[in-house]
């Protein structure tokens, strides 16, 4: 199977779930304008460049596949390191924040299409290595009772983060040793290919961004409680 063969209403749902993850981000930063336009723009050039064909280069070192991780990663550190940043971070709301985790149900849907088809690793998937999928369950269940029914306390609110960061950094782990690439150490029979094509560039360029920096933002205000 190759990208070409996949149905198209899988890349309408997953491009659909990016957006969605996006307008959460946004809306947990009260709808920032700055936000907005810098993860809109992102998104705009990541498609740009996938299109293009870029990123199925996959022999050259540093990998190319490094454009779509190394920025917002470098973003992240600066915004824990800088006055502004840091400010930024406290003032996102934990509440939607959480909710945000839910997008995870889709995301882990997806990808178990794309294994099928032949064009992420099985290892990606709650049928492999993946339990990402249990985030995204028990974000509504915790968004709910920790913060409507208020019967969560700070200290497991901070415990399911860090577990759920937990489950977020594997699979990370696994889809980066997945991704063909000089570096490549998982997967060889199946790689991680999808990820170098439009729309499904956008998870590892901007929705496990987010992601991660909702966990990691959410630790840092719960910490600081």
């Amino acid at each position: 199977m190759t990208m070409e063969n996949l149905h198209v209403f899988i890349a309408i749902i997953f491009g659909l779930t990016t957006v969605v993850t996006v307008l959460l981000f946004a809306k947990a930063s009260n709808y920032s304008k700055p936000i907005l336009i810098v993860l809109l723009v992102w998104l705009a050039v990541q498609a740009k460049i996938a299109l293009s064909g870029f990123y199925t280069v996959t022999n050259t070192v540093p990998p190319r596949f490094i454009l779509m991780v190394g920025p917002p990663l470098i973003m992240i550190i600066t915004l824990f390191l800088t006055k502004k940043g840091k400010e930024l971070l406290d003032n996102l709301n934990i509440k939607t924040l959480t909710l945000l985790h839910t997008i995870r149900i889709p995301i882990e849907i997806v990808l178990f299409y794309l294994a099928i088809n032949k064009v992420v690793p099985e290892i990606m998937t709650f049928e492999g290595r993946n339990f990402d999928i249990l985030s995204g369950l028990t974000a509504p269940l915790v968004y709910y009772f920790g913060f409507i029914n208020k019967k969560l306390s700070n200290q497991f609110l901070l415990i399911w983060n860090f577990v759920c960061l937990g489950l977020l950094i594997n699979i990370i782990v696994n889809a980066a040793l997945s991704a063909p690439s000089p570096f490549q150490q998982l997967a060889f029979d199946q790689p991680n290919i999808a990820v170098l094509y439009f729309p499904f560039n956008w998870l590892p360029s901007c929705v496990v961004p987010i992601v991660l920096l909702s966990h990691l933002a959410a630790i840092r205000q719960l910490t600081r409680k």
